[in-house]
């Protein structure tokens, strides 16, 4: 039921549409208009809303670890980012890589089917050049790929694909394996055109040049855990808070752990000449003082400083300082 208009209002009304201020024919033409959404029969989209965030996510958490890990790979300043992700057909995927590319057919075991990795020209370019010694700069002009520089790339590709297990264990343990790497997007029809597909876009910047590397992930493929892909199952199993029970059995195995430790007496540096003509009964003189303390390590690390000695006829020693982490 409308809002009933006080008499002042009525009165207002009248003198408006007197004054011409408001057009009647307007009012009567005017109809309330529903919002309507298109939906293409055709080509109904398969990846929910709740699907696409979860992809954003992981691959987010993906990102992070291809710029630490290019970071140092590169020894040069390496940011990737995720720009975005969209449930499109693979045929609109296709239709926008330009040749030369590098796709890489990568199988998503124990996932049937495989996905696509797409790196961009200036990107692959920038990696090969980096690695080879150079700055990583632009080329002057886009040109194909060597042997050689397929070789590298495959290299890198492998190991990139292996930091995708991570972001994807509380999904599924998945195990990326590269198949091939094809230079021509025609080369790379790995499902029907028409086949709904999600497209993961990252920006990839290393030193001066920025690009794009893209992810395209076949719905097919992940058709049998897209249950899994929803927010409300990520948070649900990420791992919750260590209970008192838990910490109490890893204290138990920690405390039962066999360590090595050993004693370091001292240290002398000789020359290769004296090293051969050592004879039986020759003495080195140590750098430790003779009531010095003399360094115990656990495994590789300097935990204790010690005085050597004899307890009950056996070789022993006394602790005298702990070294601890913050003493480090």
């Amino acid at each position: 039921m409308g809002d009933i208009l006080s008499q002042n209002e009525i009165d207002e009304l009248l003198k408006a549409l007197n004054t011409g201020e408001i057009d009647f024919q307007q009012m009567q033409t005017t109809t309330h208009e529903k919002k309507i959404r298109n939906h293409n029969f055709m080509r109904p989209s398969k990846f929910a809303k709740d699907h696409i965030r979860t992809l954003q996510i992981i691959n987010d958490t993906y990102a992070r670890l291809i710029t630490n890990f290019l970071s140092g790979y590169l020894r040069t300043l390496v940011q990737v980012e995720v720009v975005s992700v969209e449930s499109i057909a693979y045929q609109e995927f296709n239709n926008s890589i330009s040749n030369p590319v590098i796709l890489a057919v990568v199988d998503f075991t124990p996932l049937t089917g495989s996905i696509i990795y797409e790196i961009s020209p200036n990107i692959a370019y920038a990696l090969v050049d980096r690695i080879l010694g150079g700055r990583g700069g632009l080329i002057d002009k886009v040109r194909g790929f060597t042997e050689i520089e397929l070789a590298i790339l495959e290299r890198v590709i492998t190991q990139i694909l292996n930091l995708m297990r991570e972001p994807w264990k509380n999904v599924i343990s998945i195990r990326p394996r590269l198949e091939k790497i094809e230079t021509n997007s025609q080369f790379a029809q790995i499902i029907n055109p028409n086949e709904t597909v999600a497209l993961i876009t990252f920006s990839a910047r290393i030193g001066d040049v920025e690009d794009m590397i893209n992810i395209c992930i076949p719905h097919m493929v992940v058709e049998p855990i897209v249950s899994k892909l929803s927010t409300k199952f990520w948070f649900s199993s990420i791992e919750k808070e260590i209970s008192v029970e838990t910490r109490g059995s890893i204290e138990a195995k920690i405390g039962t752990t066999s360590v090595p430790i050993r004693a370091v007496l001292g240290k002398t540096v000789i020359t290769v000449n004296e090293f051969i003509g050592l004879q039986q009964g020759d003495v080195l003189p140590l750098d430790t003082h003779v009531n010095g303390d003399i360094e115990v390590l656990v495994g590789d690390l300097l935990k204790f400083y010690a005085k050597p000695g004899v307890r009950k006829s056996r070789v022993a020693l006394k602790i005298s300082k702990v070294i601890r982490r913050e003493d480090e």
